[in-house]
């Protein structure tokens, strides 16, 4: 679905990422890993448009994702972050319709795909009222995902959207985010610095170090055969939790 081909980017004179290649799998579960700082989120922007690379180029669909095709082509990527994003003003549905009513989409049919997401992430119906300062944080997160998924996006970009929640929402929604994948089987592309989390929800992962590529594939093979030192120390500092193994 993403081809990244020696894409690089600076901020003054900073490297966020080095030149590197990724090609994100299609219909998978694609976990972008490392330690702050290392260039998750910038790969992230760059493949929905909010940034623009300094050298090499992203492709989406087999086609080079340009200015002129970015408004066609993020009404095909349904992008979350950490603490929702949400607008104070607009209440959690008109968070979650905002896109659907830009696009002028009719009432029937906003209102149906609302019902839709409304079970799918378990939201309470009676709280889509309420104003985001109302909602509890995994309320505001589950928001978020509806919003990201109204129009039926082929690709999912999900920027940390756990990581400021307290450990018990934060594994109901794990629970809740990895049913949603495998029942939508859209690809997606999440950001998370956990490996805990990274194992229960990828099936493929990308683990970064200041800006590069350290290693890539199932969690698994990372463990049985790092690439690096790094890659070892990363495991043991975060102390993988047995039942979250990969087999």
């Amino acid at each position: 679905m993403f081809e990244l081909q020696g894409v690089s980017k600076c901020f003054g004179n900073t490297w966020a990422l080095h030149p590197l290649d990724l090609v994100v799998p299609e219909g998978r579960t694609t976990v972008l890993l490392g330690p702050s700082g290392c260039g998750k989120s910038t790969l992230l922007r760059l493949m929905n448009g909010l940034l623009r690379p300094d050298s090499g180029r992203v492709l989406f669909g087999g086609q080079p994702l340009r200015e002129e095709d970015l408004l066609a082509v993020r009404q095909r990527i349904g992008y979350a972050l950490q603490g929702g994003g949400l607008f104070p003003h607009l209440t959690a549905e008109g968070n979650a319709t905002l896109m659907a009513r830009y696009l002028k989409w009719p009432g029937a049919r906003v209102k149906q795909r609302l019902d839709e997401l409304v079970a799918l992430t378990r939201f309470p119906p009676d709280a889509l009222g309420r104003y985001p300062g109302q909602l509890s944080g995994g309320q505001r997160q589950r928001v978020s995902l509806m919003r990201a998924l109204m129009l039926e996006p082929d690709v999912l970009l999900l920027d940390e959207p756990l990581g400021a929640l307290d450990p018990m929402i934060r594994h109901e929604l794990q629970e809740d985010l990895r049913d949603i994948f495998a029942r939508l089987g859209k690809t997606v592309v999440l950001v998370t610095h956990d490996l805990g989390e990274g194992a229960f929800l990828g099936q493929h992962v990308v683990l970064l170090r200041e800006g590069r590529v350290v290693q890539q594939g199932p969690l698994g093979e990372l463990e049985r055969a790092p690439a690096e030192p790094f890659v070892t120390r990363f495991f043991q500092a975060q102390r993988l939790p047995f039942e979250n193994r990969p087999a």
